[in-house]
């Protein structure tokens, strides 16, 4: 049996697995020690150990583990946050940023967690703006109304209690 076929291209997505069932892109790493200067790009995982100087781009998920960094935007379907991000991370459904992480840059995402001991400093936007637009029920702004007192002087609610027989 022939496992290439037909033009003979072949996507990582549209690579044969078992029993001829096309498998999903499979894991990139950028191990520790390394540096990447440019943009990185796939349709599966990438594990970022080291340093990547661009943006990063997965289509199903970015991990960057702890002492790992990337100074440049990301974006993904879920972003898990161990070590460093100089810039915005934007995920179709998750954000996690863990504990002894940090992220400095604006956050996009559907949900998001952040562990105690993590740093985020930027903008949390959550869910698709179009959307939460269109599904926000438009209501009026109801100004409170205050009781107004019926006369200028306070009435004592306990009278004063009776001066002791002398």
């Amino acid at each position: 049996m022939a496992l290439f076929s037909g033009s003979g291209k072949k996507t990582p997505a549209q690579a044969p697995g078992r029993a001829g069932q096309a498998t999903v892109a499979g894991l990139s790493i950028i191990g520790p020690g390394m540096t990447v200067h440019g943009d990185v790009e796939t349709a599966g995982v990438v594990k970022i150990e080291g340093v990547v100087n661009g943006h990063v781009t997965a289509g199903l998920q970015v991990l960057v583990a702890k002492g790992g960094q990337i100074d440049g935007d990301v974006d993904t379907g879920e972003a898990v946050i161990g070590g460093l991000v100089h810039g915005a991370v934007r995920a179709h459904q998750r954000v996690e940023v863990q504990s002894g992480a940090m992220v400095q840059g604006d956050v996009t995402t559907q949900r998001i967690a952040v562990a105690e001991g993590a740093m985020l400093n930027g903008t949390v936007k959550m869910g698709d703006a179009e959307e939460s637009a269109r599904t926000m029920p438009q209501r009026p702004v109801v100004q409170p109304t205050l009781p107004r007192p019926s006369s200028s002087l306070a009435r004592v609610a306990v009278p004063p209690r009776a001066a002791a027989a002398q």
